[in-house]
């Protein structure tokens, strides 16, 4: 086996891992609006959950686990870099725009993660809340349009440089890998958030899925 190919296998594993572990990132965050609503617990005490309540106890559930499945993104991305410079540059020349708005998706996110709780306010919350929303969403979306486009092809040149424009990238195609990836995060979390809550979010993230 050619060392070209065992370093293609170890970028396929790398990436495959990235999108496993922090696909129920995305959908947990994508599912907030959605299973962090307002509901009452008919129990037998009656005990009434608040979506702040539901929406702190899906967070808690990716809360140990959110910031190191994104150590697998940059593991995928040096690999690249230190095996296929030529494929690398051609990716960020071609992907550019794209490939931004994922970044800072991530940056939004991890900034709403990490400083939702550090003001006992209600439109804090509530801002903070829209950022992990969007933060998750784009980057579920935007990895499948990627993807999609790196399978079928995209424009180059004879020096190895991206010809064509962004709208290129959002072709039919491409927006409908895209819509797979964002369905198959979205189911991801919800089963998460139903392996790791109970009682009425429970159940209802496992209608969800």
């Amino acid at each position: 086996m050619e060392l070209t190919t065992v370093w293609f296998i170890l970028i396929a594993v790398l990436w495959v891992g990235y999108f496993v572990l922090e696909g129920f990132d995305y959908g947990v965050g994508t599912l907030l609006p959605v299973l962090g609503r307002d509901e009452t617990d008919a129990g037998t005490d009656a005990v009434r959950h608040t979506g702040e309540t539901r929406r702190r106890q899906m967070l808690s559930s990716i809360g140990p686990f959110w910031d190191g499945n994104e150590v697998w993104l940059l593991t995928a991305g040096g690999a690249t870099f230190a095996a296929f410079p030529h494929w690398y540059a051609t990716l960020f020349s071609g992907f550019y725009l794209p490939l931004l708005l994922i970044l800072v998706a991530l940056i939004v996110r991890g900034i709403g993660l990490e400083y939702r709780g550090k003001v006992d306010s209600r439109t804090w919350r509530a801002r903070m809340d829209a950022m992990i929303v969007v933060g998750s969403f784009l980057p579920a979306l935007l990895w499948g349009v990627a993807f999609t486009n790196i399978v079928v092809g995209v424009p180059i040149d004879q020096d190895m440089e991206y010809v064509g424009g962004f709208f290129n990238l959002l072709n039919p195609l491409a927006l409908l890998g895209g819509l797979v990836t964002l369905t198959l995060f979205v189911t991801h979390g919800a089963l998460f958030v139903a392996l790791k809550t109970d009682g009425r979010l429970r159940h209802d993230a496992r209608a969800s899925a």
